[in-house]
């Protein structure tokens, strides 16, 4: 007989409280982009506007290249759990075992994927962490930062398309959290035609043709 298994799902985002407020909303267009005008207008002949070749209202992209919002909410969930961690163990004794315990490992732990600096190895410095600190930690931003890619948004389609390899594993997680040990071994993957691998579809189509092409000059000479 089948054997049931329980799936026990984590809440990995949590939607704001106040759906209209100005200041967190201009935040939030700010890193996922936004379009410049009211979307809901139509071009001539009742044609959305983005469908027209020169749309009246440009998009504008982000700082991070995000997806949508519900990527900008689970980087705050996780900086909500870590601060309130680190609140935690401040109303704590200084000597506490917890504290020491607790408290070296979460520093640590900030200190290896870049967020935090190794000259600020104190709890009262997690409490000022901000979204972009762990941001900037992305795979998908530090690809395009080592030059790896010619835009944001092409780094994200690099990744997805399994280019871009960590060490010796390939990512193809955008969101990725890079390690500060691992941040020099970002590269092409081997098997990547950017990485001197097996070339691509077009790129060998049109060698094929080349080919062929210079195979029947050389048999007309021949005639």
């Amino acid at each position: 007989m089948p054997v049931a298994r329980s799936w026990v799902c984590r809440k990995t985002y949590v939607t704001p409280r106040r759906p209209f407020e100005k200041s967190r909303l201009d935040q939030e267009l700010k890193l996922i982009g936004e379009f410049r005008g009211d979307p809901r207008e139509f071009g001539e002949g009742g044609v959305w506007f983005r469908d027209l070749p020169n749309p009246p209202f440009p998009f504008f992209p982000g700082e991070y290249g995000l997806r949508n919002k519900r990527e900008v909410w689970r980087v705050k969930f996780t900086l909500a759990k870590i601060r309130k961690a680190a609140r935690e163990l401040l109303t704590l004794d200084e000597k506490d075992p917890r504290r020491l315990f607790e408290g070296n490992a979460l520093l640590r732990r900030l200190v290896r994927i870049g967020v935090l600096d190794e000259g600020k190895m104190k709890l009262d410095y997690i409490l000022g962490l901000k979204i972009e600190d762990f941001l900037e930690r992305r795979l998908q931003t530090q690809v395009f930062k080592l030059g790896l890619a010619k835009s944001i948004h092409h780094a994200r389609v690099l990744i997805r398309q399994r280019h871009i390899r960590v060490r010796k594993q390939v990512v193809n997680i955008p969101s990725f959290i890079v390690r500060l040990d691992s941040q020099k071994h970002i590269d092409f993957s081997l098997r990547s035609p950017y990485g001197g691998g097996r070339p691509g579809r077009v790129k060998r189509k049109n060698a094929k043709k080349g080919q062929g092409g210079a195979g029947g000059g050389e048999d007309e000479e021949e005639d």
